[in-house]
């Protein structure tokens, strides 16, 4: 059985904002996980909450740090319940659990920090889809691969278990997209991001 990380709840305000908006973006019209324990739009609800909180924090004084420190235990609180039902759904699948946007616990006896894979290669098959080859990495559990757009940030495109023709689906025809991936596994857990490689999709 993968366990999924909860260390998020440790994270400083910022980066804990980042991971919302990352499982939110993961999960929202994922079919892995249908029915979620806590829907989509109250973990936005409460996102939007403590970074208001947040925002007001520097001008507020000591009413408005208590107030942050109560949206964030409350956004924590929510994290923490869908953490628990994603790790339900994924059970022993690392792909599935990395499909949520939450981070799984490395359970690799390997000490070394895994090497990073390479994109191979980038092709045109059907529209709105682009093919992916990566370099194999020795103990990989999975690839996990991301996606950006002119000054957009990264998404999250899927976790993958093979590294040969990997499909990224749901892609704008006539947009250029930057690729990149890394290996899951290792004593870090992930291996450090490749370069990107930019492609059309058509």
């Amino acid at each position: 059985m993968v366990h999924i990380s909860f260390a998020f709840a440790q994270l400083p305000d910022t980066q804990l904002d980042q991971k919302v908006t990352n499982v939110v973006t993961s999960m929202t019209g994922n079919k892995n996980f249908p029915t979620p324990k806590v829907t989509m739009a109250n973990l936005s609800s409460a996102q939007l909450a403590f970074e208001t909180a947040m925002a007001a924090c520097p001008q507020g004084g000591t009413e408005a740090t208590v107030i942050k420190t109560n949206a964030r235990n409350v956004l924590v609180d929510l994290m923490r319940q869908q953490a628990v039902y994603v790790q339900g759904i994924a059970y022993d699948d690392l792909a599935i659990l990395l499909s949520s946007g939450f981070d799984a616990n490395s359970t690799s006896r390997t000490q070394a920090e895994l090497d990073p894979t390479v994109v191979l290669s980038v092709d045109n098959e059907a529209s709105t889809q682009l093919v992916v080859n990566l370099q194999p990495v020795d103990n990989a559990k999975a690839y996990e691969v991301q996606t950006s757009s002119g000054t957009g940030q990264w998404q999250h495109a899927g976790t993958y278990t093979y590294t040969r023709n990997v499909v990224v689906e749901n892609l704008t025809p006539g947009t250029t997209y930057n690729i990149r991936a890394r290996a899951v596994g290792g004593s870090t857990g992930y291996s450090i991001w490749s370069d990107p490689v930019s492609h059309m999709a058509t």
